[in-house]
């Protein structure tokens, strides 16, 4: 079985009144390349006339972002001319970089209704050879993203992007990343064999699990030693888990605000481009 290094408990970071923690970075891990930041909104539950998410139209360069909306909804808007309302269950993928401006706000329905709020927002690296490829984004609604059921139907494994045996991921990553949330029953069980060379983000979202015989608990995310391949997992509790894993890209990193690049002259650069509308224009 793979060793596990250390636990990492998620740090609380509100934003306003959203309700988040971040377990990466922290002050006990930078990153797990190439998966470099994660938030996590909620669980909480907005009253009707709120003023829904905070994330007014702001630039990206360098880097990708996937959110997970695992209750509510995400309006995007973005520089490029993508615009979608994505809804519980669905994911969206944004791939910035040479550069774009994005907003995510909740719809007009649930500023007015209310209700259920939780989402994760992941950020994954490009590498030096990608990080001005062309902007992209796509976003599927939760019946658009294919689900495996294994152990009599008690794990469900909603396929993001890369393979699991025969079956695709929705969507396609530029890099080879794999990605999935996988839901367990209690007493669910699951084996999972990932390449030494491949680098595994494991992060619980709710419940508890046992891993490779330690117990991991909600907001928890499991830094992995490359040592060998199997990962065991057995369900304590209902549970949720977001599961990725990828070859490292092993270059230089500067993250300043929303740029991620190899150099500060490349940061500096960035923010010149954005200054001078480079990005795109926002309407």
């Amino acid at each position: 079985m793979r060793s596990i290094k250390k636990i990492h408990q998620a740090a609380y970071r509100p934003i306003a009144d959203l309700i988040t923690y971040s377990p990466l970075p922290t002050s006990t891990l930078a990153q797990v390349d190439p998966f470099i930041f994660l938030n996590h909104h909620g669980f909480q539950q907005y009253p009707a006339n709120n003023r829904g998410l905070p994330f007014g139209p702001h630039p990206h360069r360098g880097m990708e972002t996937v959110t997970f909306i695992l209750a509510g909804d995400i309006m995007h808007k973005d520089s490029s001319g993508h615009e979608s309302i994505i809804n519980s269950g669905g994911v969206q993928w944004m791939t910035a970089g040479s550069g774009l401006i994005h907003a995510e706000v909740s719809s007009e329905a649930f500023k007015k209704q209310g209700g259920d709020l939780e989402i994760l927002q992941l950020w994954l690296n490009l590498p030096a050879k990608l990080k001005m490829t062309s902007p992209f984004y796509l976003g599927l609604q939760e019946d658009e993203i294919p689900t495996i059921s294994l152990d009599d139907d008690k794990v469900a494994i909603k396929l993001i992007s890369g393979k699991w045996g025969e079956n695709e991921g929705a969507f396609e990553s530029k890099t080879g990343v794999f990605l999935s949330t996988i839901t367990f029953k209690t007493s669910a069980e699951l084996t999972i064999n990932i390449a030494k060379e491949r680098n595994i983000f494991f992060y619980l979202i709710k419940g508890a699990l046992t891993v490779n015989g330690q117990t991991i608990k909600a907001r928890q995310l499991v830094e992995f030693m490359n040592d060998d391949t199997s990962v065991q997992i057995v369900a304590d509790n209902d549970s949720v888990l977001l599961l990725g894993h990828a070859v490292p890209f092993n270059e230089p990193m500067v993250a300043q605000g929303p740029f991620v690049m190899n150099t500060e002259e490349e940061i500096y650069q960035a923010y010149t481009d954005y200054q001078q509308g480079k990005f795109g224009t926002w309407q």
